[in-house]
């Protein structure tokens, strides 16, 4: 069996939503999303979690979570904190900001030694995701290169509540990354027909079936070495801003656009849904109870 990891980014403060919503209740007996993540990520054969968190909530973090999972898969807490950083760099003295997904990411290191999956904690991405990347760690290998995007349809991606942002991607003939092009205030029109506002005069069509990404990733340990190469130009250009982050899909660019690696696309058909504000989550708890009146999870999730 394949040793692989959950990275799970966790250190959000939630300040759009008005408090952490990675401990809030969907599920009929308080679960929260993570919760459902896990659960399927078990299911997929994933051998460990790594939740990424701040110092700031950990002990509360860790006792929300305390003997939920604990017998079923083994869980590592990392910490993202500003001053985990190369040496030889300066941190601004009033920056709060963390640095950003990328940096997140590598707080993992210590507890991850084979291939690993990285996801929101706010996010839910469905059972059939999890499943593809353990298909895609089964075949492939650090050695050659190549690392996985987890690639929704659009139509499985809106929503019934306003405009959506999403990344929409463009692909090769064999299945790899070329761009991902940011498309703002997507919505399905009473026609039918999913528009966002290319300019001031004009609505581009965007088809049902186009690939866009919601950051699910799937990595092998050269990651770490990447991020450190990288990050470093990182906080030499910008390291000294208040709010300057170092995202994924930034470091992902970059190591496609050099010929470091390639990004292979790997199409589901899950449905994804996530809450950004308060007002997503009556929607996302409605999402839920169907999920589980399908028989896709049982009402109470943890015995």
């Amino acid at each position: 069996m394949i040793k692989s990891s959950l990275v799970v980014l966790a250190a959000g403060m939630g300040s759009r939503y008005g408090g952490l919503k990675q401990m809030d209740a969907f599920g009929p007996n308080g679960e929260t999303i993570i919760d459902y993540s896990i659960y399927d990520a078990i299911e997929a054969g994933f051998s460990s979690i790594v939740f990424v968190i701040r110092d700031s909530f950990q002990d509360d973090f860790k006792a929300f979570f305390k003997g939920k999972f604990e017998d079923k898969i083994e869980i590592h807490y990392a910490l993202q904190q500003l001053d985990n950083v190369p040496s030889g760099y300066d941190i601004h003295p009033e920056r709060e900001k963390p640095w950003g997904t990328a940096h997140a990411v590598q707080m993992a290191k210590p507890y991850v030694d084979g291939p690993f999956a990285v996801i929101n904690a706010d996010d839910y991405y469905g059972k059939e995701a999890y499943s593809t990347l353990m298909s895609f760690f089964k075949k492939h290998t650090d050695a050659e290169g190549q690392y996985g995007i987890v690639g929704y349809y659009l139509d499985n991606t809106l929503s019934e509540y306003g405009t959506v942002n999403r990344g929409v991607c463009t692909i090769d003939e064999q299945g790899h990354l070329k761009g991902i092009k940011e498309c703002t205030k997507i919505k399905k029109d009473a026609d039918g027909i999913i528009r966002y506002p290319q300019d001031a005069e004009e609505k581009h069509e965007l088809a049902p079936r186009s690939i866009v990404s919601m950051n699910m990733f799937g990595f092998f340990p050269s990651y770490f070495d990447h991020f450190d190469k990288h990050f470093s130009a990182f906080l030499k250009e910008g390291g000294m801003e208040l709010k300057s982050e170092f995202y994924i899909p930034t470091l992902l660019d970059i190591l496609i656009g050099s010929g470091e690696l390639t990004l292979q696309v790997l199409e589901s058909d899950s449905e994804w849904f996530g809450v950004t504000y308060q007002d997503d989550k009556p929607f996302v708890v409605a999402r839920i109870e169907k999920l589980i009146e399908s028989g896709a999870y049982p009402s109470k999730l943890w015995s």
